[in-house]
Formats: C-alpha cells, sequence, structure tokens
C-alpha cells in the first residue's frame, strides 16, 4: 500500500474513532554534544519532517491521549509533558493534503495543542511508526536545513521560547543531563537554551544557592587539566523548586 492509500484507508476509521478539529503536537527536546535536540518523524507521504503528533480519541483525557501518541508515533514513553501553546491558523494543515479531496479526515481544519518536554535521547529506544519512514533527533541547528511540514517549525520556535522563559523561574537539567556532571556541563545547557554566553563565576553562584545541587565525592577524570568536581541534582529540592519556583535566581 502507497502513502497515499494508506492515509485514504485510515481517514475512514478516523472519523469514527477521533475528535474532529483538534490534535496535539508533542515537542521532545534533547541534549547531547552541547547541543539541543528535536524528535521528529520523517513521513512516508511528501517525505517532510513532523512532530510526533496526532489526533485525540474521543474516549480520552488530553493528557492521556498525547503520551499515547508518543508511544505509538515514536516508542516514547513515561514522560512528563507540559502544554505551552495552541496553533490554529486556518489551513494550517489543509495544504499538507491539497492532493486529497475535501472529504478526507486528515484535510480538515485542526487545532493544534503543543506540549514540550525534556529528556536524554539516550533513555529511549526509538521505534518509528507505520507512516513514517524515519523517527531520529535531529539538531536544532540542522533545522533550517530541513522541510517541516505545515506550522511545526513554529511550533518548535514557541517552544523553544517558552523553554527560555521558563529557566529564569523553574530548574532545568534533570532529564536532560546524565546522573552525575559538572557545573561546566550544567552551564553549557543552559547556555545553548538561552542562546548566549554567562559569567562563570556569577552562574556558578547563583546554581549552588539554589539548593538543587549535591556535590559528589568524585572528580570528572580523563582531562588535560584539574579534574572538576562532580554534581547531581537534589531531587526533593528540585521537586520543590518545581512546584514552588526558583526564590534566590
Amino acid at each position: 500500500m502507497d502513502s497515499k492509500e494508506q492515509f485514504l484507508k485510515k481517514s475512514i476509521e478516523a472519523k469514527e474513532i477521533f475528535i474532529p478539529h483538534l490534535s496535539a503536537d508533542p515537542v521532545i527536546f534533547g541534549f547531547d554534544q552541547n547541543e539541543l535536540k528535536v524528535l521528529l518523524l520523517k513521513m512516508n507521504y511528501r517525505k517532510q519532517w513532523f512532530l510526533p503528533g496526532g489526533y485525540v480519541r474521543k474516549d480520552e483525557d488530553l493528557d492521556d491521549a498525547v503520551m499515547r501518541i508518543l508511544k505509538d508515533r515514536a516508542g516514547v514513553t513515561e514522560v512528563y509533558l507540559e502544554q505551552f501553546a495552541v496553533f490554529g491558523k486556518k489551513n494550517r494543515s489543509e495544504f499538507y493534503f491539497e492532493d486529497f479531496d475535501e472529504t478526507l479526515f486528515h484535510k480538515q481544519r485542526f487545532v493544534t495543542i503543543g506540549f514540550y518536554a525534556l529528556y536524554n535521547p539516550d533513555r529511549f529506544n526509538l521505534i518509528r511508526d507505520e507512516f513514517s519512514e524515519s523517527c531520529e533527533w535531529i539538531y536544532l541547528s540542522e533545522l533550517p536545513n530541513i522541510e517541516l511540514a505545515m506550522d511545526h517549525r513554529e511550533i518548535i520556535e514557541k517552544a523553544l521560547l517558552t523553554l527560555r522563559e521558563k529557566i529564569s523561574h523553574k530548574p532545568i537539567g534533570f532529564n536532560l543531563l546524565p546522573e552525575k556532571f559538572t557545573l561546566s556541563e550544567l552551564q553549557k545547557l543552559y547556555e545553548v537554551i538561552l542562546g548566549k554566553e554567562l559569567n562563570r563565576g556569577n552562574f556558578y553562584r547563583k546554581i549552588k544557592n539554589l539548593g538543587i545541587l549535591k556535590k559528589l565525592d568524585e572528580r570528572r577524570t580523563g582531562g588535560a587539566h584539574k579534574a572538576p568536581d562532580l554534581y547531581s541534582f537534589d531531587e526533593d529540592n528540585y521537586a520543590k523548586a518545581l512546584e514552588n519556583g526558583l526564590s534566590n535566581w
């Protein structure tokens, strides 16, 4: 079955299963080689890149739907997602299906709910779905060179902006860094997210004052200079900071 026939067949089933005009698009960020990545699917049809989104069943909650969608489309499970925006421009999705007539379920106008999450890419064993030829982590620096479908570039940019705003009042890093890390590695994560360099002394002082780190009796080995101290997150204090915000940042 070619990709067009696949959409036609699934469209008939979709009308019975899913809520019309509503979808969810999760933006999953990862951090690797001192760069941010985003999880994307390359579709069989038109060979464009998509966020791993989908539709909401008539019998499920929205939060349950986005978890199911991620599992079905990319094999991603057990993630904590936050809503960050609604995208509802007219014709945002219809053009992608211009080869089909107006009866196609997928071609109807869809308002989509944006979610985002941050996780270490090594945590997941990605599995592509039947509509996709690949499921991959793509560096944000590579996005200008690839063709993103619909308004998914706008959704990613808005998710990154939301992340930059959040970093000033919520802790970042628990799901992105390895269990043990150096302060310079944590600073690099903040710099990558913010898109600018930070003063090392100021950053180290502020991050230590937050009380979300535990200094370990270990050092990072293998470097030419003095081995830096290793840290881990204090999970209890980190959770409190997520709930109550950062008072000393």
